[in-house]
């Protein structure tokens, strides 16, 4: 099964550090099912592009994703079918472990420390870049050792506007800054996911009814 998939520079430069972003399924048709029955469908491209990376979807532990501000320190994987309640952002400290979340529009934020000690996987869409999700996901690692000034960020494609009213990428930018990013240490390749249906699964353009991108971070080793 050929996988579509995105790998970025920015991530792929720091030791130790696995990722990727798994693209729309070339051939699978979604567009008649729910979000559940969607991924349910899409299921084995997902185990397949999590196999690549050498692990498994047990290795994986997922976020419910409920468009909240809450982010969450995991030390071990609860499978890809067990997301942890009520978070929308994951951190973990742990090698072996993959941090996973789905997007459709919105971005998924990565963030992984250039010394590998951490890394970060965080869903913000327009309510949660609103409520500075990303901002205290960098909090959180800075009161666990992590400096801000050691962060690499990277946005994953997302809706932009003039396809959506709001610009929350540049919001989730703005807080990055604020919270002691280097500029040149935030990554984002400016692409709107409604605009590239034939990479992308787009939640507005496509009315509800799509599939959803898989992103995954981890820092390997035992």
């Amino acid at each position: 099964m050929k996988i579509n998939q995105r790998r970025f520079n920015s991530l792929e430069s720091i030791p130790n550090i696995v990722h990727t972003f798994i693209l729309r399924h070339p051939k699978l048709p979604v567009n008649f099912y729910s979000k559940d029955e969607a991924l349910k469908i899409l299921r084995p491209y997902y185990e397949e592009g999590i196999k690549i990376l050498g692990y498994t979807s047990n290795d994986v532990v997922a976020a419910e994703q409920i468009h909240g501000d809450q982010t969450l320190i995991v030390d071990e994987a609860q499978g890809l079918d067990s997301p942890m309640p009520s978070v929308d952002g994951l951190i973990t400290f742990q090698k072996g472990v993959l941090l996973g979340v789905y997007v459709a529009d919105c971005c998924a934020v990565y963030i992984a420390d250039k010394y590998s000690r951490a890394v970060a996987l965080v869903h913000s869409g327009k309510k949660g870049s609103q409520m500075g999700i990303v901002k205290k996901a960098l909090l959180m690692l800075r009161n666990h050792g992590v400096d801000s000034e050691d962060v690499v960020v990277q946005l994953s494609p997302c809706i932009r506007p003039p396809a959506y009213e709001a610009d929350f990428a540049a919001w989730i930018r703005r807080d990055c800054l604020e919270c002691g990013v280097p500029a040149n240490s935030i990554h984002d390749n400016l692409e709107c996911t409604s605009q590239d249906l034939e990479s992308y699964y787009s939640y507005r353009l496509e009315r509800g009814k799509t599939g959803r991108m898989l992103a995954l971070i981890g820092i390997n080793g035992n």
